[in-house]
């Protein structure tokens, strides 16, 4: 079962996290928006309440909580109903597959990546944006699990762990970027985004699909 129910009883507390960490949230947009196509029609797997979405001009999203939903289609997102082990698209449809912060939500990321491949283009993308497991936000996160409504069920990848899943899905041309090197609360609007990963809290990698998905 998708982990919904902390996203349906406080979305409204959701929203405010990225008002509240504004230079965080602009930071993590940066890196994934250096990572994205230039053109190509694309999808957002996990849209939430479409903020990634919206500013990074991708019209069409999957998301499984009523609530989130309707807040992303106010933001003018075509949001479909679903999960990401289950995409309810035709094969080879996108030119680009994009999931920020979903991976540590899905029941299966084996199942949710070749699901991704099976809709993209031969060449085709999946970028994907996430906190470190290693890292020292990573770390926070997981010692505090308890107290955070939206990740106390989550599971959290490393990016050596991602890469090898990546992989075996039939992604290629692995390439990184990582930002948020500090504290969130110390966070300020000059944050980098860097090439690589190992040092910055929230990593974006993106793969290329090249060949046949292994079954």
């Amino acid at each position: 079962m998708p982990k919904i129910s902390p996203f349906e009883k406080y979305a409204d507390q959701y929203e405010e996290w990225f008002e509240k960490n504004r230079w965080v949230y602009e930071a993590e947009l940066r890196a994934v928006k250096d990572m994205l196509p230039t053109v190509g029609h694309g999808v957002e797997v996990g849209v939430g309440t479409g903020r990634f979405a919206e500013p990074l001009g991708i019209k069409i999203g999957v998301e499984p909580s009523k609530r989130m939903r309707e807040i992303a289609q106010k933001r003018g997102i075509q949001v479909l109903d679903g999960v990401a082990e289950e995409l309810p698209f035709d094969d080879a449809g996108f030119d680009f597959v994009l999931m920020v912060t979903t991976i540590c939500f899905v029941d299966d990321i084996n199942r949710a990546l070749l699901e991704a491949h099976r809709i993209l283009s031969h060449g085709g993308f999946l970028i994907i944006g996430f906190v470190d497991r290693n890292s020292m936000m990573g770390q926070a996160y997981l010692n505090h699990k308890e107290e955070n409504v939206f990740y106390k069920n989550a599971t959290f990848f490393s990016v050596d762990e991602l890469v090898e899943i990546m992989d075996q899905a039939g992604f290629t041309d692995l390439a990184f970027k990582q930002t948020i090197f500090r504290n969130l609360s110390e966070t300020a609007s000059n944050e980098p985004v860097t090439p690589g990963y190992g040092e910055g809290s929230f990593v974006v990698i993106r793969g290329r699909k090249e060949g046949k998905k292994m079954e």
